[in-house]
């Protein structure tokens, strides 16, 4: 049934008067009773008996008239619904999040909670291979990864943030007051990294097929943490992104930055290109104004 047919009968009954439904609804009384004879020929019955100036609900329209009611309710509700969600006002967002990245986004979080109460924000950890799938196959509206992202899954991809690459080794692994490293460097020390699914290891990988070195990899992690407990005990150089070496305690660590290259963990949000809510917006403009002054 038409939902404006419905509205005009609904208001008719309300008022009991063909008049007063024209005034309210700001529309001439023919237009009224066009709708409502429209009404019972769908419904193939009657829906309202006039006695003179009063209207009484037939059967058929006494079921038409509380199930106009539901639906037109449904309808304005449905309309403040979107409305409020326009406004961020309410709302749903999913985020997919590498374990190693979500470490720098608690700044994130409590500026979106507090900026935006009303939307339920979810947190969905997975790497950032897998996160790159599920936002393709539209089982995630976006995530976050680490580039570069895969190019056959065709996705938009914005990095968010940028941050060089540190080398961590035992104490005195390094020439004393070093603060750099060339990455030819590494060709010479056994080294600790994360495992290839990581993309930090797979661009550390192209890196030295790059510059033709045959790295010496003597153990792989999914754990950051674990690689530099590792390196502590000498077992060999873990390279990490600038984040995670400010999280150290490094009295008993020598950090250097790799140079020549100067290799770039790049923090990226990926998502389908089709369609973002108002919410997934909102997280990028937090993420902006947030992560926007941490690279590099």
């Amino acid at each position: 049934m038409d939902l404006r047919s419905l509205r005009y009968f609904v208001e008719t009954v309300r008022l009991n008067s063909f008049t007063q439904a024209a005034e309210t609804l700001h529309v001439t009384q023919s237009t009224i009773s066009k709708m409502v004879r429209q009404l019972e020929d769908e419904a193939g019955a009657p829906l309202l008996i006039r006695d003179g100036r009063r209207l009484t609900l037939t059967d058929t329209g006494a079921i038409v008239y509380a199930h106009g009611q539901q639906m037109l309710a449904s309808m304005a509700e449905m309309a403040l619904e979107l409305r409020d969600t326009q406004a961020l006002q309410r709302g749903s967002l999913t985020v997919g999040i590498p374990p190693m990245i979500n470490l720098l986004f608690t700044p994130v979080l409590k500026a979106f909670r507090q900026r935006h109460p009303a939307i339920a924000l979810t947190l969905r950890e997975d790497t950032g291979q897998a996160i790159e799938r599920q936002v393709a196959a539209g089982d995630l509206e976006i995530g976050m990864t680490v580039l570069p992202a895969d190019p056959q899954l065709e996705l938009e991809t914005e990095a968010i943030a940028s941050y060089p690459i540190w080398a961590v080794a035992a104490r005195d692994t390094f020439q004393k007051n070093r603060t750099t490293l060339k990455l030819k460097a590494l060709a010479r020390l056994p080294l600790v990294l994360l495992k290839d699914d990581f993309a930090l290891t797979r661009g550390l990988r192209a890196a030295f097929r790059a510059a033709g070195i045959e790295p010496t990899v003597v153990a792989q992690s999914g754990q950051w943490d674990w690689l530099v407990a590792m390196a502590s005990a000498g077992m060999g150089v873990a390279l990490l992104p600038q984040p995670f070496i400010h999280r150290l305690a490094i009295g008993h660590l020598d950090t250097v930055r790799l140079v020549e290259p100067e290799l770039q963990w790049q923090v990226a949000h990926v998502w389908n290109g089709r369609y973002l809510s108002h919410a997934a917006r909102a997280w990028l403009d937090v993420c902006h104004e947030v992560l926007g002054q941490r690279g590099a």
